[in-house]
């Protein structure tokens, strides 16, 4: 089976705690949570800004629904009618701004705001002393300021997906300025002033119903979000959400199940091994974002394709390809060669139990059994000859690739035996020199070329990590970042 499947797992292995001895059915693994992600004040504060200058972007220009009439009479004038039109909001400015999350939901103020606004305004009015309609009109510019916008947002888990909800909102318009331009607007300025409540109620009615406009876009896209995390042709991340975000007063929990699931219809594992609940740590508290993987997450992808009997690889090319020739072996399997003179020969290695790790507070180690079947190819027929059993102990590093949780692994040991030989005994002190070097050179820079690119993290599209740090205790891996954000289609829609 392709080598990738096979190192993907001796990788995931590498995560697996040797203490979890918990088992779970699969439809109770399905409920559970193995992952979460926690978003701190720092990365509240930076979505918060995203979304206002996202919201504002979507928002301008925006024309009010309405014109705004008044007709009134006048001493010596006469009836006069005034109406304003084309009221458009063309610039917003905010001062400052806060989220708050909490038990009622997550509270997000906008204070201190400014508001531009252009529009078109006439005059007509006749009256006994001239016959005649006279009228004028031009254009004027509104300043609004102290402006005060509040929003009170509910998030709860919905079948796997999260559902976002405006619990309560309003927009408060604290002073109106109004300067008019062309025409006598210098006659008119004082009458026009009288619009001011009617412009600041316009404004108040029209950025609220923007605002719910935006939360349904944002609950739709968030509804939108895949349950799934594809990881390569077999294997996907589950990463639909388990239970409702646990609020805090400065921090926001979400926990989704976060375990490896088959793409294709393969045998689906039994059991996964759990630890404790997943709990997120980061010691820098400075850090917007912090992702825990329980050891269980890891452990799924080692059940999922040990189960998958994707566990076999097929060796053929080497660094030095002689050592693949039984004329490389003549010194060492005397009886080999003698038996296959020149023959070519590949390795067939598969796992034969799963692995034993160990995770520490400063590395992973891991030991990983192998059965390693040599075949000779004698005149196109592949003859298995010998197997030998493999002891490789080993310690492995992890690192942030981007969005992955990537790493590499180093061999530190390797132990062997004689399982079975159909070409009689074999002196494995001369043997184990060549699978050391046949392990090093092969095995491990094919395996690290792989766990070099990791698989992904729980991350939504347009975000990035950034100055990560990994922490490790004896059941779980946590990633503790910051983010930063390049524009993204998914997010350009809101």
């Amino acid at each position: 089976m392709a080598p990738l499947t096979f190192l993907f797992f001796l990788i995931s292995s590498l995560f697996l705690s040797s203490q979890a001895n918990l088992h779970l059915e699969p439809s109770r693994a399905q409920d559970e949570s193995f992952t979460s992600i926690l978003v701190s004040q720092l990365g509240l504060d930076f979505i918060k800004d995203l979304l206002i200058n996202k919201a504002i972007t979507s928002i301008i220009p925006l024309q009010l629904p309405a014109t705004i009439e008044k007709s009134a009479r006048i001493p010596f004038l006469g009836n006069v009618h005034m109406l304003i039109s084309n009221v458009t909001i063309y610039k917003i400015d905010v001062l400052l701004s806060y989220v708050k999350p909490g038990n009622t939901g997550i509270v997000i103020v906008a204070s201190g705001t400014t508001c531009n606004l252009t529009m078109n305004w006439h005059y007509s009015y006749s009256s006994w002393l001239v016959p005649i309609e006279i009228s004028d009109g031009g254009r004027a510019s509104v300043q609004v300021e102290g402006m005060e916008v509040g929003l009170t947002l509910g998030l709860e888990n919905h079948e796997g997906t999260l559902k976002l909800s405006l619990m309560d909102s309003g927009c408060y318009v604290k002073e109106i300025t109004i300067t008019l331009d062309g025409g006598a607007s210098w006659l008119y300025q004082g009458m026009i002033n009288a619009f001011e409540e009617q412009i600041g109620s316009a404004v108040e009615n029209a950025i609220t119903n923007k605002l719910k406009d935006g939360i349904l876009k944002l609950d739709s896209f968030l509804q939108s979000l895949p349950k799934e995390i594809p990881v390569d042709d077999n294997a996907s991340l589950n990463v639909s959400f388990v239970a409702n975000p646990l609020l805090s007063n400065s921090s926001i929990e979400f926990d989704i199940n976060g375990l490896f699931i088959a793409t294709k219809k393969v045998p689906v594992p039994k059991h996964y091994p759990k630890t404790q609940q997943p709990s997120v740590i980061c010691i820098d508290q400075s850090k917007m974002l912090g992702i825990s993987l329980d050891g269980a997450v890891f452990n799924s992808a080692s059940a999922l394709y040990y189960d998958a009997e994707f566990m076999e690889w097929i060796v053929d090319k080497v660094p030095d390809q002689a050592l693949l020739n039984t004329a490389e072996w003549r010194f060492i399997i005397p009886q080999l060669y003698k038996k296959y003179p020149n023959d070519d020969m590949n390795l067939n290695i598969s796992l034969s139990s799963p692995p034993v790790i160990r995770i520490s507070e400063h590395n992973i180690g891991a030991t990983i059994y192998a059965d390693v079947i040599m075949d000779v190819v004698d005149a196109g027929q592949v003859i298995p000859v010998a197997c030998i059993s493999l002891e490789i102990r080993g310690s492995g590093s992890v690192k942030i690739v981007g969005n992955n949780l990537g790493g590499s692994v180093k061999l530190d040991e390797l132990a062997m035996s004689l399982k079975w030989s159909q070409i009689g005994n074999l002196r494995m002190y001369l043997i184990q020199p060549v699978m050391w070097t046949l392990v090093q050179t092969v095995v491990i820079p094919y395996a690290n070329s792989y766990l070099g690119k990791g698989f992904p993290l729980p991350i939504i599209h347009g975000f990035t990590l950034e100055n990560a740090e990994i922490i490790f205790s004896s059941s779980k891996v946590t990633v503790c970042s910051d983010v930063s954000y390049s524009e993204s289609d998914s997010l350009n829609q809101l």
